[in-house]
């Protein structure tokens, strides 16, 4: 079994979905024994059934001709303003975080916070696994404005934190569209990955990025199945609180009987 590791009190598969399987009894309570407040096990990855929790993923490229042709202009539009390229975690280190902070500043939520500690913690964790940074360069300054850490497996990745400058995101240059189209085109043609994925279904509801990349980039659910194991006074906690769901406003208390109705099929 590969690796789970602790996320917000929460234990997650560390490798490529489609190995996750499902887990038994004496697999998900030593992970409990650790510490956290739950185990979230996804398994029977792309299911043809529609089901209530999926991954957001990419399996195939047909490069500029498989998209609508006011996304194709968008693309060139960046192309024109930006070039995109692999960089070095040294780079993401040094100058990484200002372009964090702008893009917390655009949060739709509020109970995530970032700082400079747990920026650099992040990036200590993803050079201990196998991640790829891309840097967004705006030509007629040659900085770097943007970037994207791109979780690699053997023949698929996962495209995890991202950031960009503010003054990018609103001066109609488009320059998401011209990241995703060179990562989408770097994995999926020219390193032939099976598949892209963007994680899985927020329990926060707060992104619209799984919106834009199948609205634009013709990503699509990869239905699969949703277990949640709880520590035995979370369980009784979680089933006290679920009838108030809707009513409930504390965001990580939401986020959690989102996830419990995600896994009941109520949602």
């Amino acid at each position: 079994m590969a690796a789970y590791f602790k996320y917000r009190n929460a234990w997650r598969f560390n490798g490529a979905p489609h190995l996750e399987t499902k887990l038994e009894t004496s697999q998900w309570k030593p992970l409990l024994k650790k510490g956290g407040l739950l185990v979230r096990n996804t398994f029977g990855f792309d299911l043809e059934k529609k089901g209530s929790f999926w991954y957001v993923i990419k399996d195939s490229f047909g490069d500029l001709n498989e998209l609508r042709p006011r996304v194709r202009n968008k693309i060139r539009h960046a192309h024109g303003a930006y070039n995109y390229r692999l960089i070095n975690l040294a780079l993401l280190q040094e100058q990484g975080f200002a372009i964090v902070e702008e893009t917390f500043a655009d949060y739709a939520i509020t109970d995530r916070k970032t700082n400079k500690n747990i920026f650099s913690q992040y990036l200590l964790d993803c050079e201990r696994q196998n991640f790829e940074y891309w840097g967004v360069f705006e030509i007629e300054t040659s900085t770097l404005v943007g970037f994207c850490c791109v979780r690699c497996w053997d023949n698929s990745c996962e495209y995890d934190q991202s950031g960009m400058k503010t003054h990018c995101k609103h001066n109609a240059t488009y320059p998401y569209y011209g990241l995703f189209h060179t990562m989408n085109r770097y994995y999926l043609h020219e390193k032939g990955f099976k598949y892209v994925s963007d994680g899985s279904r927020s329990i926060t509801e707060h992104s619209q990025i799984h919106d834009f990349l199948i609205k634009n980039f013709n990503f699509r659910k990869a239905y699969c199945q949703l277990a949640v194991h709880y520590r035995w006074w979370m369980k009784i906690a979680v089933n006290l609180l679920y009838p108030f769901r809707k009513i409930i406003t504390l965001p990580r208390v939401k986020a959690i009987l989102n996830m419990e109705a995600m896994q009941r099929g109520e949602k």
